[in-house]
């Protein structure tokens, strides 16, 4: 059976809609408060820097959250706790 031309792009274009909203979909999820929140538990100020390092955790790029944090002077007990619950829900 063929497809006609129509079907297949109502096809592709929910497709592509749908994708996009997995995409998107991790940035909702994340966490960058929860982040920051540790870092000042550590008594470290949150800075510009500490929150470039919680977005990356965001997307799960945990050896650069926590290489972002340490390098802010976020102790490295304290950095791998705040990578691990950036990509996470918010509560």
């Amino acid at each position: 059976m063929r497809m006609s031309t129509r079907t297949a792009g109502v096809l592709t274009g929910l497709i592509l809609a749908l994708g996009g909203a997995a995409l998107a979909a991790p940035a909702a999820h994340a966490d960058i408060p929860a982040c920051t929140d540790i870092v000042e538990r550590a008594g470290i100020d949150v800075t510009a820097s500490v929150t470039a390092a919680c977005n990356r955790g965001v997307v799960s790029d945990l050896n650069g959250c926590v290489t972002g944090l340490t390098d802010a002077g976020v102790p490295i007990g304290f950095a791998n706790a705040a990578c691990r619950v950036a990509p996470q829900e918010p509560r």
